[in-house]
């Protein structure tokens, strides 16, 4: 890497980074050499936003300040630049909440960072340095591109999960989130024992979920066919609500975000589900103003459960927002 310790390369670096909906694995049977696979989609309205500038001695604030406090200390040591800055964290995704919280910190600390200092880093390069893209490369992705997006899994060579797939989402559908702000989905310690306590995944059910994806999903969503991509994305939901039931205590995390799904269900939606671990669940709405009556309709159905909020979201069809000094932005898109 090209370093530039002497003096930062801008005045300050900013970098907003998107929330991702996880939806799923399509092959967690490993049969072909290679594992997991995953779908997800970029949304707007929920991200993490880093600012990096120069500062005489290093300074930590804003949101969760021991968590960035932490990242920041690996970067320092992983990317040896100095400790004359001061970063703050003006907004950041829920955590916990299957939404890909620590992935998209981890990446915006980190390309703050090697932007500031000069480094010739890409968001691949920090995912590695940061140890992510162990199972999913979705929120990777997210940050580079955004979109509906697809990812390889892992192999015997991989270091991070490739691209396989970034298609647009057209700019009228919704995404209607449901956040249960008492219930947490797993992670750390408690997820990587979930992996190993699971039983082998079926090959046949990895068989269908691929060919359903590739010959119905992806040209559904090429050709704007919402009913046809959420038929889709509520197999694979299906799938891997099934399959993860025995360590998330049911088909979804939350019973109070569950009920909600359930109402959705009963109203003839289908592309729903939970993302990643939970507990937020998502339903796919695609015109905008029926999303907005649906969203004031479950709202009142649901106005005695205090814990669940509601929200409606666009996709966001371009990555992470990378701003330096007052001047110059640049979108991560290739």
């Amino acid at each position: 890497m090209n370093k530039n310790t002497s003096s930062p390369a801008y005045q300050a670096v900013q970098v907003s980074a998107p929330a991702r909906l996880h939806m799923g694995f399509i092959d967690l049977s490993g049969d072909l050499g290679r594992s997991f696979g995953s779908v997800g989609v970029a949304v707007e309205s929920l991200q993490t936003s880093v600012t990096v500038s120069w500062a005489q001695t290093l300074e930590i604030s804003g949101q969760n300040e021991c968590r960035l406090e932490s990242l920041v200390d690996h970067f320092l040591k992983v990317l040896s630049v100095p400790r004359y800055f001061r970063i703050h964290m003006d907004s950041m995704i829920p955590p916990h909440a299957g939404l890909g919280s620590g992935t998209q910190l981890a990446l915006a600390v980190g390309m703050a960072l090697a932007k500031f200092w000069g480094l010739n880093l890409d968001v691949r390069d920090i995912a590695r340095l940061s140890g992510r893209g162990a199972r999913s490369g979705i929120g990777i992705a997210a940050f580079e591109r955004g979109g509906f997006i697809v990812d390889g899994g892992r192999g015997p060579e991989t270091v991070t999960p490739p691209l396989l797939s970034r298609l647009p989402v057209p700019a009228h559908w919704r995404w209607l989130m449901i956040f249960d702000k008492r219930c947490q989905g797993l992670s750390g310690t408690q997820e990587l024992q979930a992996f190993q306590d699971l039983p082998s995944f079926p090959v046949e059910v990895a068989a269908r979920l691929c060919h359903k994806l590739l010959i119905s999903g992806l040209p559904a969503l090429a050709e704007a066919n919402a009913q046809a991509f959420a038929r889709v994305i509520a197999d694979i939901q299906v799938a891997n609500g099934e399959y993860f039931a025995s360590a998330q205590g049911g088909r979804y995390t939350s019973r109070k975000v569950a009920k909600a799904l359930h109402w959705l269900e009963n109203q003839g939606f289908v592309g729903l589900g939970q993302s990643s671990w939970g507990p937020t669940g998502f339903c796919l709405i695609p015109e905008a103003d029926r999303a907005e009556e649906v969203l004031s309709q479950i709202q009142g159905e649901f106005c005695h459960y205090e814990d669940l909020v509601f929200q409606l979201v666009a996709a966001r069809n371009t990555g992470a927002m990378i701003v330096c000094d007052e001047f110059e932005t640049k979108r991560l898109i290739s």
